[in-house]
């Protein structure tokens, strides 16, 4: 997309920071209406319904889903279902946030004898004391998720071929007008957003507003059991684990659980064959 741009300017717009500080991420809502309900249902009960829909594979949950109309269906609506049953063990709403961003809420299974330090979240936790929860998960996502993913990502791509990309929702006095709006103002009717809405509204049609939200997702999960199969097959067989960093049986499992549709564990194994081709080309 920025060399296609940059053939025509040098210059360009981007759009990045309206979800973290307009509260446009479903997650918010999501994590914000399961810590409510959590303070009132005992948590074995939970565990033991969110283990009760993770039973059923994301293929199977995606295909009861596709009677509702698209409107009600989310994107890999099987992957959101078991996502969101893995929270319903959790009481605290930063640590259900945590699960979501995490490629796997338990690294000590795939790393053998690493105990995981106090991560950026726990670390956090006091500047995001006092807040509610959608103020508390934006402002996480704007320490962390902002700066380290999303604009790294965008100013790579765009000066890689010369286009320079600035980003005029980050803009100080636009960040601290939202800060000042209450969550409710910014998102309400389980819709997002709000005032960046009623702005649009005024200069485009409806039909370019009112619309699912869609990313810029890398299908990894489709690499790897299609064209890159037989690459990922290699960087984790056994004999290519068998160093001692991770540990083989849980890796395998891990992978074997996601080619069965059991799990979806796309991102985490991609972290792991990343980190392998790595070290086969480096180390």
């Amino acid at each position: 997309m920025s060399r296609l741009a940059r053939q025509q300017v040098t210059v360009a717009l981007s759009g990045d920071g309206g979800d973290e500080i307009f509260g446009g991420y479903v997650r918010y809502q999501g994590i914000a209406r399961l810590a409510g309900a959590a303070r009132s249902l005992p948590r074995p009960l939970r565990r033991l319904a969110g283990r009760a829909i993770e039973l059923i594979s994301a293929d199977a949950w995606d295909m009861l889903a596709r009677p509702l109309p698209a409107r009600f269906r989310p994107r890999h609506a099987g992957d959101k279902i078991r996502k969101g049953a893995s929270l319903l063990g959790e009481d605290d709403a930063l640590d259900m946030y945590r699960r979501v961003v995490s490629h796997t809420p338990q690294p000590g299974r795939l790393l053998p004898g690493v105990i995981e330090p106090a991560d950026v979240i726990e670390r956090l936790r006091g500047e995001t004391a006092g807040l509610d929860t959608v103020s508390q998960l934006r402002l996480l996502d704007m320490l962390t998720y902002l700066p380290d993913d999303v604009l790294t990502k965008v100013d790579r791509a765009s000066m890689a071929v010369g286009l320079e990309a600035r980003v005029p929702l980050l803009d100080h006095r636009v960040v601290e007008f939202a800060w000042r709006l209450p969550s409710d103002v910014l998102i309400a009717n389980r819709e997002g957003k709000r005032p960046l809405r009623a702005v649009l509204a005024r200069y485009v049609p409806k039909s370019l507003v009112d619309r699912p939200k869609m990313g810029f997702g890398i299908p990894v999960g489709e690499w790897i059991k299609g064209p890159l199969r037989p690459w990922a097959e290699d960087l984790l067989s056994p004999g290519a684990l068998a160093d001692g960093l991770f540990d083989p049986t849980a890796v395998r499992r891990w992978y074997a659980e996601f080619l069965s549709g059991r799990r979806d564990a796309q991102h985490g194994l991609w972290a792991v064959l990343q980190f392998q081709a790595w070290r086969r080309a480096y180390a």
